[in-house]
């Protein structure tokens, strides 16, 4: 009922059911979300993966402009973060943006990677494009801290 209720209050117009119900049962199926977590309220006795999986969900089917993921990838095991990572990219087009901000690289091994900004106490202090990411998952962010206790 929240993502129908939201659609509605995006788009203006009135969504109708059935079509928002295959849609829904679409992306649940291929998030490998069970049906019936489309029953219960909005991440009340969920695990973390669990509401992770339902982050994506809504996701995909609001359909924002612009995406902010906040570790997205935290406390998920090897295969809910592909599923994520999946569903991301799904999501990630030429009319829309996604920032994610994490800690482990994990989640971006699958995802078209435009710019990567490293953030040290606010602010960024090593930018690039996808070889950034490559360059951390060989040489950590040692280096990196480094550089900046140069300064």
């Amino acid at each position: 009922n929240m993502i129908r209720t939201s659609k509605q209050a995006i788009s203006g117009e009135r969504v109708k059911i059935v079509p928002f119900r295959r849609q829904l049962k679409e992306t649940m199926e291929e998030l490998k979300m069970k049906p019936e977590y489309a029953e219960r309220y909005m991440n009340v006795g969920f695990s973390g993966g669990e509401k992770k999986r339902t982050e994506i969900l809504q996701l995909l089917m609001l359909n924002p402009k612009l995406a902010l993921l906040d570790e997205t990838d935290s406390g998920l095991d090897v295969d809910a973060v592909q599923i994520v990572s999946e569903g991301v990219a799904k999501f990630h087009n030429e009319d829309n943006s996604c920032l994610i901000i994490t800690h482990n690289t994990r989640i971006l091994e699958k995802l078209k990677v435009d710019k990567v900004h490293v953030l040290i106490n606010g602010e960024i202090v090593e930018e690039g494009g996808p070889e950034l990411i490559d360059d951390i998952n060989r040489r950590g962010f040692t280096h990196i801290l480094d550089a900046q206790a140069e300064k």
